[in-house]
């Protein structure tokens, strides 16, 4: 039960800000490991036989249960380190600069827009690609679209522009992340007669590099197999790219650092703020760099990470009143790593400021009340515990033990207070939502890598290869979810589930 409200509060904080209807999100799902400890062989009347619905009973206070710990280290960033970081591009100075050259590069966007399709097409593509490793394309979403659009509209067919597999492959990428129709069959040009990719594309390791980044987007709807078959040509010939490099061409060409990095790991899945920092460091070394795009990145990455700490600045400040660390000093105090974790999320400074706040606190909460039920707390504490949640009414507190009272505290109001944001902003009243218990009634179970062992009687081993392969399926809802103008979800929230 106390999952599924951290969970769903993680679910309702980005639908404050956004302007579309708030979904159900029971069958999105899957409970923490905290919840095994918690079923009991109750009757099951109106609970689906978890027996979560029972009544507990009182405790004795005096009793002094045996109680686990963790073993937990402290934080290595404290509140006073967190206070002492400086940063100085907070001044207006850095600011001004920094829109001075926003400025000149939405000209240069919107020259694009303008100019002709058949002459500009790879720079067009390849400015909007390096405006989102680079961290800065939030600046310039319309403008993006507009020039995609012009794209998409304007060369609906293969016969317009460059046919290379480098230009295919990454218009087919930046036309599906930001959700505009395209086929995959525009890749089966780079076939041959028995329907495999052309072995003279080993040599274009460019061109094989966007096709293996392009492979990550296929979406549920397709029966075909050619992406998959892209990501596994692809990888086998990147990887003999990287054996086969002499001295020379290690030490000096910048594609090298590219390949090995997208090897470990597919744009499509990184953390936009770690690329940015990344990218930044190798965009400097492209012959035909663009210094105004180059300084814009580097400000504008200063300028955010700015923010980014006055935000954690006033986190851990809230973190030290709440008094969770101090009185509970059992649990974890991750209040850095969660915040760090939220950010990855949402970076843009104003837009998501609130959802970084509220996120952060309840990831910190969370992480908490896990070491309650993990290691800490007796069975029929949690059973109170539970209870209160349940009820979520601030006299339910009187029930709890003295050591989880303030943790009950911050979770309501946290809770409220997130309700009240939803309401304000949506008209919709949240807390039916952020106790919807579905997921015990249907007998969801805590922990997939076990629950497959168990059911099938196979090995771990077995487990991981059917989970990592639920992942990839996963992806590809996700991928379809973004896809057309038509989605159940704003744009904001799946950027953050992406």
């Amino acid at each position: 039960m106390v999952a599924i409200l951290m969970a769903n509060l993680g679910r309702l904080i980005p639908m404050a800000i956004s302007r579309k209807s708030l979904p159900k999100f029971s069958s999105l799902f899957i409970p923490s490991s905290s919840l095994a400890s918690l079923s009991t062989t109750g009757d099951g009347d109106g609970d689906g036989g978890t027996g979560m619905k029972a009544e507990p009973r009182l405790l004795n206070h005096s009793s002094n249960p045996i109680r686990r710990s963790g073993n937990y280290q402290p934080p290595i960033w404290d509140f006073q380190f967190i206070h002492t970081l400086y940063n100085p591009y907070a001044g207006d100075k850095y600011m001004k600069r920094c829109n001075e050259l926003k400025k000149e590069m939405k000209k240069n966007l919107m020259v694009m827009v303008e100019g002709s399709i058949q002459d500009q097409l790879d720079a067009k593509l390849e400015l909007i690609d390096n405006l989102q490793r680079l961290g800065v394309s939030y600046h310039f979403k319309d403008e993006i679209m507009e020039v995609l659009r012009s794209v998409h509209n304007q060369n609906s067919s293969t016969t317009t522009g460059d046919n290379s597999l480098y230009s295919t492959a990454l218009k087919f990428r930046l036309f599906r992340q930001h959700g505009f129709h395209i086929s995959q069959d525009i890749l089966n040009d780079f076939k041959d007669e028995q329907g495999n990719f052309k072995q003279s594309l080993c040599e274009d390791t460019k061109g094989l590099l966007q096709l293996y980044e392009a492979s990550f987007l296929s979406t549920d709807s397709e029966t075909s197999t050619l992406l998959e078959s892209a990501n596994i040509f692809t990888v086998s010939h990147l990887k003999n790219y990287l054996h086969n490099l002499n001295d020379t061409e290690h030490q000096e060409n910048g594609t090298v650092e590219l390949v090995r990095h997208a090897l470990e790991l597919p744009l499509h899945c990184k953390m936009l703020r770690v690329e940015t920092r990344w990218y930044i460091k190798i965009y400097e070394k492209i012959p035909n760099v663009d210094p105004l795009l180059l300084e814009f990145a580097k400000l504008d990455f200063n300028i955010v990470q700015a923010t980014h700490q006055q935000d954690l600045r006033n986190l851990s400040r809230w973190w030290k009143k709440s008094l969770l660390a101090e009185k509970l000093p059992f649990s974890r105090d991750r209040l850095v790593e969660a915040f760090l974790w939220i950010a990855g999320m949402m970076f843009e400074p104003q837009k998501n400021e609130y959802c970084r706040i509220m996120l952060t606190k309840v990831t910190a909460m969370a992480t908490v009340i896990d070491d309650m039920y993990d290691v800490y707390s007796t069975l029929d504490e949690l059973e109170l515990f539970t209870h209160a949640v349940e009820r979520m009414e601030i006299k339910a507190m009187n029930e709890l033990p003295d050591y989880m009272k303030i943790c009950y505290l911050a979770l309501f109001n946290t809770t409220t207070e997130i309700a009240y944001e939803v309401l304000k902003e949506q008209g919709i009243n949240a807390m039916p939502y952020l106790t919807k218990s579905d997921e015990m009634k249907r007998g969801d179970v805590p922990k997939s890598i076990q629950c497959y062992m168990n059911e099938k009687g196979g090995f771990e081993e077995d487990a991981r290869k059917h989970i990592n392969f639920m992942i990839k399926e996963t992806w590809k809802l996700i991928n379809s979810t973004a896809q057309g103008d038509n989605s159940l979800f704003s744009k904001t929230f799946i950027g953050c589930v992406q």
